[in-house]
């Protein structure tokens, strides 16, 4: 195991898989390691659309999911902290319930391009 530090950003242009990996209405836990430390989000798609969020809550600054890619609520409409409940919007990051209202995840910039999620 690297003792890397943790990252709270990635560098642009950072090609993060497919998007045909990454099924509608689905989160995916990512890892990026660079020569300067590692980065932790996840990946949530919403048809088209592909969202990155850091994988940290607001509240207590652990990682949103004990179960690797167990990013959101079984109906799938949230995203949710599996350890205090907090629930936040896919499209936004803002929660809308739980011991952070008010607060919201912290954005990874990420596109398509070519059929890929690249980091912007």
């Amino acid at each position: 195991m690297s003792d890397l530090p943790r990252l709270s950003a990635t560098p642009p242009g950072i090609a993060v898989c497919t998007l045909d990996l990454l099924a509608d209405s689905t989160a995916r836990n990512i890892v990026i390691e660079t020569r300067t430390g590692r980065f932790h989000g996840f990946l949530v798609r919403i048809g088209d659309q592909v969202r990155g969020y850091v994988d940290r809550c607001p509240h207590a600054g652990l990682p949103l999911a004990q179960t690797l890619d167990a990013y959101l609520t079984p109906d799938r409409r949230f995203i949710t902290c599996s350890w205090h409940g907090a629930l936040f919007e896919p499209e936004t990051g803002a929660c809308v319930g739980g011991p952070c209202a008010g607060q919201r995840l912290t954005s990874w910039p990420v596109t398509v391009r070519d059929g890929r999620i690249v980091t912007c």
